[in-house]
């Protein structure tokens, strides 16, 4: 359903293990807004909840709620380290469009 790249594994690990808050797993959600339509959020979780979808990928687990889960099906997601900025990327083929930034869609 969903894909991390090795580089997107790494950093979550990362982030993971230098959290200052308990930590198991990345939570990935689809909300309404951003300036496409849908935006991306995403960030540490302690667990999953009752309704989540959980996915692991190179030692990562993923959670992925049910109303996002059609919204990210097939997406894969990378870590890009760039000069003007580094952060995570998505390549989702649900999306009509997305906005420059890349981190929102239709």
């Amino acid at each position: 359903m969903i894909n991390l790249t090795d580089s997107a594994v790494n950093a979550v690990k990362t982030a993971i293990s230098s959290a200052a808050q308990p930590a198991s797993g990345l939570r990935i959600m689809v909300e309404t807004g951003g300036c496409a339509g849908f935006k991306y959020m995403m960030g540490l979780a302690e667990e999953a909840k009752p309704d989540d979808t959980v996915i692991e990928r190179g030692g990562v687990k993923v959670f992925v709620d049910n109303k996002s889960h059609e919204h990210l099906n097939g997406t894969t997601i990378d870590f890009v380290v760039a000069l003007e900025g580094s952060g995570f990327t998505f390549d989702n083929p649900n999306a009509k469009s997305s906005c420059s930034c890349g981190k929102s869609f239709s």
